[in-house]
């Protein structure tokens, strides 16, 4: 079925991008969306499914999350940065529930550790940090000039006390 599941979403994208104008992106991303129907639909029909309720892992947690990429473990793509936007247009499933389905720890991040790690390089080198620390003193002493009856303690964002500590 996976085949002809495939052809039919070609042929619905094919037939709708012959009379509507799209761009390259639109294009994979209506491939995407009817696709996903499609597979709803063979769900909820029953058809390709083994009689017993939800479907197991296509992967393991090791090949799923591996550092340059990751998989959906519902359906085996791979070559994905993150995995929160393939959950939900494709599947419909948000975060939390993938984590349940599959038994995958609250701390396991569900985008590629290499992205991860090029993200946080580029907000600390652009200070987003300290902007942050910054808007935040600003808005507390902002509060504290209204006479905001309670104090909250100004909240550091991550990394700033081992700054603060190396600096020293």
């Amino acid at each position: 079925m996976a085949s002809s599941l495939l052809e039919l979403t070609a042929s619905i994208v094919s037939s709708h991008a012959s009379v509507t104008e799209m761009s390259g992106d639109d294009l994979l991303l209506e491939l995407q969306k009817v696709h996903g129907a499609l597979q709803k639909l063979e769900v909820e029909t029953g058809e390709g499914m083994e009689v017993g309720g939800e479907r197991g892992p296509t992967l393991t947690l090791k090949k799923a999350f591996q550092p340059d990429q990751i998989s959906c473990m519902l359906c085996g793509k791979t070559g994905m940065k993150t995995l929160a936007r393939h959950l939900a247009q494709v599947h419909g499933v948000k975060p939390g529930e993938y984590r349940k389905q599959f038994g995958i720890p609250s701390n396991q991040a569900l985008t590629a550790k290499n992205f991860s790690e090029a993200r946080r390089r580029m907000a600390q080198e652009k200070g987003l940090a300290d902007n942050l620390a910054k808007a935040r003193a600003v808005r507390a002493a902002k509060l504290a000039a209204k006479g905001g009856a309670e104090k909250k303690p100004v909240k550091q964002p991550r990394g700033s006390k081992q700054k603060q500590q190396m600096s020293a």
